[in-house]
């Protein structure tokens, strides 16, 4: 199945016009779609994804190294890597809606791919790999520092969210704990939702791919409703 928009529409979403396209469409083409079609493999976006995992890396550790003069080798470290895994990745894809631009095959797109947090990352490096290609370091930096590199504290309650999550109900005498309540679709392509705890109160719920997934994600939405509203509703 093609994708459901042109990506002359991505490409005013991410605010770059490439000089070739071509490069555009690759960094969106699944490898179950190149086979369908019979496109060489290397027509794929792998090979960018590769590319622009290296430029991510740089952008990401120049940023750090520059901005937080403070910090050890190791606490750097463990930054970047938050920033860089999956799925922070894939939450900052969500801003632009890779998904409604990907081109599956057809088995790929009966199993959701459209909403997998490997694939929406990986297309997203693969795109950073393309704008590289098409119009240089530099492009490609602005590319990461508007998507990637903003509004890192709001990140950070996504991508640390059941830490974070911890240590704010601990500094009350309480405890979080996560409850699958559902799993749906086959063993391949399971769905798990979870309830987050407040002690013994339900609180919100998340839902993804992996439990690890589905937990952060309700982590996430408690400490939104605390930043939001603060801790009135949530007892704490």
């Amino acid at each position: 199945m093609d994708s459901r928009y042109p990506v002359e529409e991505l490409e005013k979403r991410i605010g770059y016009a490439f000089c070739d396209r071509g490069l555009l469409t690759q960094a969106l083409t699944h490898s179950s779609y190149a086979n369908e079609r019979k496109i060489n493999k290397t027509q794929d976006y792998e090979r960018l994804e590769f590319l622009g995992d290296a430029v991510l890396e740089l952008t990401v550790s120049d940023f750090l190294f520059r901005n937080y003069p403070d910090l050890k080798e190791g606490q750097m470290t463990k930054m970047r890597a938050s920033l860089v895994c999956g799925p922070t990745l894939a939450f900052c894809a969500s801003e632009i809606k890779i998904r409604d631009f990907l081109l599956l095959g057809k088995g790929e797109e009966m199993t959701h791919g459209r909403d997998k947090e490997n694939i929406i990352s990986d297309v997203f490096e693969a795109i950073i790999g393309a704008v590289y290609l098409d119009g240089g370091f530099t492009n490609a930096k602005e590319f990461i520092c508007k998507f990637v590199l903003n509004d890192l504290e709001h990140k950070a309650l996504f991508y640390d969210s059941k830490t974070i999550l911890q240590e704010k109900v601990q500094e009350h005498g309480k405890a979080v704990s996560y409850r699958v309540i559902e799993e749906s679709g086959p063993d391949h392509d399971k769905i798990f939702t979870v309830e987050a705890f407040i002690d013994d109160r339900p609180y919100s719920k998340g839902s993804g791919r992996t439990k690890k997934a589905a937990e952060q994600k309700a982590a996430y939405e408690i400490l939104l409703r605390m930043k939001d509203g603060g801790n009135s509703d949530l007892c704490i």
